[in-house]
């Protein structure tokens, strides 16, 4: 029995701090299942936003793949790549971290900061293959062939910008709402080069979602609050929802390539997390396509 007030801990899973060319640290959560691996290695999901997502992501995966015949899941390993911070997000790194080039300059995020840069997608898509997939493979078997990328909002606006300039670094790839408008859509500056000149040998899911609260209408909860004209202005302006079933209709020409989209209803940009977590680990894990 274990004494009062003991920490909780994630089951089966590890976090090891890297720092980046950049000089700045990272943090990688690992969850290994039980058990010898299957020849050929682990399939694995790469997760950005690590610490918002890392729980969330090792209990689904746990749950699902205890009863397989009813989850179509089996086990493997999770990658979820954060901070060495307390919170759910390092917001001043995150930005910087998962927004495609050129990436702008903007002002701190509260009095006295730093300045917020963006445009840092291409070196941290370097970090993940140069440094974190070596010290991961040095310590479990995983198979090359199923490594699937998830990220949400930003996340899933690096997924993309990574698919569309690394597209063999991954198998499959979850974007779930992905902020395609970010910088009048920087995104589309890659996109148009990989539709132009598809890269062969491709034979990947890419999975975009939104949740139903992410389009025109604001959330029910939502409607009466003071700022509810505003929210209804920002979102407008960003079409996550919208952007996100588009770009899967244009990806479905792409040879190799099998864009789905789905919209989880009665959830907002937040609330959708959990929601496109499980799916993430549905797709990345499933013992047939």
């Amino acid at each position: 029995m274990l004494p009062p007030g003991q920490p909780a801990r994630l089951a089966r899973t590890e976090c090891h701090d890297i720092r980046g060319a950049d000089g700045r640290l990272r943090r990688v959560f690992l969850h290994v299942p039980e058990g010898p691996a299957p020849e050929g290695g682990w399939p694995s999901l790469w997760m950005t936003d690590g610490n918002a997502v890392v729980g969330t992501a090792v209990e689904a995966l746990r749950v699902r793949a205890l009863w397989p015949e009813g989850s179509n899941v089996g086990p493997g390993v999770l990658v979820a790549l954060g901070y060495p911070v307390e919170a759910p997000y390092d917001h001043l790194l995150r930005a910087r971290d998962l927004s495609p080039p050129p990436g702008r300059l903007y002002p701190p995020f509260t009095e006295g900061g730093p300045e917020v840069r963006t445009g840092g997608a291409d070196a941290f898509a370097e970090f993940i293959e140069a440094q974190v997939m070596p010290f991961v493979a040095a310590r479990v078997p995983l198979d090359r062939a199923r490594r699937t990328l998830f990220g949400h909002s930003f996340g899933g606006l690096f997924a993309l910008h990574t698919l569309f300039t690394r597209p063999h670094a991954f198998r499959n790839w979850v974007a779930a709402s992905p902020s395609i408008f970010w910088e009048e859509g920087a995104l589309l500056t890659a996109f148009e080069r990989f539709r132009a000149a598809p890269p062969p040998g491709l034979d990947a899911v890419v999975h975009l979602s939104a949740g139903e609260w992410e389009g025109a209408e604001l959330a029910p909860f939502r409607r009466a609050a003071a700022d509810a004209e505003a929210r209804r202005a920002e979102q407008a302006r960003a079409r996550t929802l919208e952007a996100a079933r588009e770009m899967a209709g244009a990806l479905a020409a792409t040879p190799g390539l099998a864009p789905r989209f789905e919209v989880f209803a009665g959830e907002t940009h937040m609330s959708v997390l959990p929601v496109a977590v499980g799916r993430a680990v549905d797709l990345a894990f499933a013992l047939s396509r």
